[in-house]
């Protein structure tokens, strides 16, 4: 579904199904240099058992236009202009990595509009090594394939990846190499600075009322557990679950990530997340 905010495209991926505010709403939110198809197991599952999903593209990423914005705070305005605009008064937020710190940050700004909030592969402060900050701007390519060994637990992945010749690892740099095809004006640096200037991660957390659920990957070098403690102890109420993956968990362990999902999901009361 493709929205207009501010003269620009904003697409939201429905998971295979046409997108209804009337349901109880899911918003899928990725991650730097990713789209809306990391999601594609999790958004296609909530679209087919009674969930209206809305699985966007950030603004320079995948399908939406405009120039990729600078800020988390910026992206969370951008998400509730979105909402605004498909009519959604209330949703079960769920974001990955930039895309986490992007729901936190909603939830602050639009407490009343947020009934879940799940966070994965997350963590606060989220800095970036001024190596791979540099390395983002100044070579893309290679500041992609670093993240990619990162972010991965293995290079060979079973049994998230049954298909012969397929590659989670393979899957995700291209998924990478394509964004930069897309938006060649140094994307991943721009999406790494915002999460490294991202200042108001612990406040955000501390005004958090609504259910809340952490999932990690017990690999996770990227955002490793032991660098989640300030989240989770400002979010003392949230779930933690972990999963046997590093900072790609989707792609890793899609299943054990939907069943964390689904779980959290289940203890939101239909009310919570449509009123």
């Amino acid at each position: 579904m493709i929205y207009h905010l501010n003269g620009h495209a904003a697409y939201a991926y429905g998971g295979g199904k046409a997108f209804d505010a009337a349901l109880p709403t899911v918003v899928f939110i990725h991650g730097a240099q990713n789209d809306h198809s990391v999601w594609g197991l999790q958004s296609r599952w909530f679209a087919h058992h009674g969930y209206g999903v809305l699985a966007v593209d950030l603004p320079g990423h995948g399908r939406s236009s405009g120039p990729a914005l600078t800020s988390v705070e910026a992206m969370a305005d951008w998400l509730l202009a979105l909402l605004d605009a498909a009519g959604v008064r209330h949703a079960l937020l769920a974001g990955h990595s930039m895309g986490s710190l992007v729901a936190l940050e909603a939830s602050l700004r639009a407490p009343g509009r947020v009934r879940g909030l799940a966070m994965l592969g997350t963590t606060y402060p989220m800095k970036v090594s001024d190596q791979l900050l540099n390395t983002a701007r100044d070579d893309e390519e290679t500041a992609i394939d670093m993240v990619n060994i990162w972010s991965h637990s293995s290079i060979a992945h079973k049994p998230s990846s049954p298909g012969p010749g397929f590659s989670v690892l393979g899957g995700s740099r291209r998924l990478m190499q394509r964004m930069s095809a897309i938006n060649p004006d140094a994307l991943f640096h721009t999406d790494f600075s915002a999460c490294n200037a991202y200042a108001n991660g612990e406040a955000a957390a501390r005004a958090v009322a609504c259910p809340a659920v952490f999932i990690f990957g017990a690999k996770d070098m990227m955002t490793p557990p032991r660098s989640t403690k300030t989240l989770t102890g400002a979010i003392a109420h949230g779930k933690v679950v972990t999963v046997d993956a590093g900072h790609s968990l989707m792609a890793e362990q899609p299943d054990a990530v939907l069943d964390a999902l689904i779980a959290f999901a289940g203890t939101l009361k239909y009310e919570e997340i449509t009123q």
